[in-house]
């Protein structure tokens, strides 16, 4: 079992687990971490090329370069056959994405001593919401990126089915359980029959009740407190025509709060058709601290800033919004209550999805033994809530957030290739 490992590439965290012992481990891929944030850095001047939380901090730190982050999101769309530039050259993205995962597995191996060739593969149970032909696309694209890697042998299984194997070591007596996996990109559930005395066994398909997904996660509810909270700081909803009373487009609003899409904005053809906008602004202040935003490149570190203050907020009742790096004593405070306003729409989905999925099985909530939480997502409790509100009698647990569908990964592969 040398040569084989789960892999549980994420939205916003990875993970590679291995057998050790004859028992499943995640290795620690950042120092005293077994989960390594799925981001890279492209270094312009060096031309190397950083990862994790090194990439991060490098992007922060201001080193001229240009971070990758959430690539996970971009499978199964149109971008996964174009090319983007980086640096002096242009490169697509099924290579960036082939990039991160050679990091991992290279970690992995030096750990190990061994040249990893078997894996399973964490996917989400939809890549694209209701595009059969888009998702199967995606899993191929990926499938193609483990192999382009060094990996022979490539299996996929739905995270939350991985999830549901991890959580299975540590029943005593047969449970109908619920999974729910909310990571930074998607939301996952499954209904699936466990049991001590099934544990060993490798067709699970009978188990499973019930499978779904939708493709909202940690990433939406960043965006849409992005937008309700810092984006009219600078100037999204004011007025550029006092007479006409037309607003400020909100295009280039959602691009800066959205990963993958932050990079168009700093061309310098949409810089200079905001500042022409600035000069007919009722706020022109406002709009020059977008414009700073722009130029000195700063729209990831927005989103970390607005993903911190959502983190406090699962803490806390009220927090601060860091901005101080746009403008100095800019920390508007923030309220829990403001946070799940502004994420209705994303946690009224969640609900829709648990109840489908409990249709699809046949069953009703009462018939549930057990929900199991893992995925970052499943932290806020806002999404908590929803889950129970479903569910009000029955017993939550909460699993290892960052780790156990990369466990449940590795255990499979140990099944399958074992």
């Amino acid at each position: 079992m040398n040569s084989i490992c789960g892999i549980d590439f994420g939205t916003s965290n990875s993970t590679i687990g291995v057998v050790e012992q004859g028992h499943p481990i995640l290795l620690p891929v950042e120092p005293g971490r077994a989960n390594m944030p799925s981001a890279l850095f492209f270094h312009f001047e060096d031309h190397r090329t950083s990862f994790g939380s090194e990439a991060i901090d490098d992007y922060i730190d201001g080193e001229y370069g240009r971070l990758m982050r959430s690539l996970k999101s971009i499978l199964g769309t149109s971008l996964m056959n174009q090319t983007t530039q980086v640096g002096m050259r242009r490169v697509t993205y099924p290579e960036i994405i082939a990039d991160f995962i050679s990091e991992l597995k290279k970690r992995a191996e030096t750990q190990t001593g061994e040249t990893l060739t078997q894996v399973v593969a964490g996917r989400p149970v939809h890549f694209v919401d209701g595009d059969k032909e888009a998702d199967d696309s995606a899993q191929q694209a990926l499938a193609e990126v483990y192999r382009a890697v060094g990996f022979k042998d490539v299996e996929f299984q739905f995270e939350p089915i991985a999830a549901a194997l991890n959580y299975e070591q540590q029943l005593h007596q047969e449970e109908l359980a619920m999974i729910v996996d909310i990571g930074g990109g998607t939301s996952d559930f499954s209904i699936i029959r466990l049991s001590p005395q099934r544990i060993h066994a490798t067709d699970r398909y009978a188990d499973i009740l019930a499978t779904t997904g939708v493709h909202v996660g940690g990433n939406d509810f960043d965006r849409r407190f992005n937008l309700y909270k810092a984006m009219p700081e600078l100037g999204m909803q004011s007025y550029v025509q006092e007479t006409s009373r037309l607003q400020m487009p909100t295009a280039p609003y959602f691009q800066l709060a959205t990963w993958h899409l932050i990079h168009k904005q700093y061309d310098r053809a949409n810089i200079n058709y905001i500042e022409q906008l600035k000069l007919c602004a009722e706020q022109p202040d406002l709009i020059e601290r977008l414009l700073k935003v722009l130029k000195d490149q700063q729209g990831h570190r927005l989103i970390t800033h607005v993903e911190a203050c959502k983190i406090s907020l699962s803490e806390h009742l009220e927090a601060e919004l860091d901005l101080a790096f746009i403008k100095p004593n800019l920390r508007p405070q923030c309220q829990r209550a403001e946070f799940d306003q502004a994420t209705e729409k994303e946690l009224a989905s969640i609900d829709q999805t648990i109840r489908h999925t409990l249709s699809q099985a046949q069953i009703s909530p009462e018939q549930i033994d057990s929900i199991f939480l893992t995925g970052g997502t499943t932290g806020l409790p806002s999404v908590q809530h929803v889950v129970k509100n479903v569910f009000p009698q029955v017993n939550v647990v909460e699993g290892d957030r960052f780790g156990s569908v990369g466990t449940g990964l590795t255990l499979d592969a140990m099944r399958r290739f074992g």
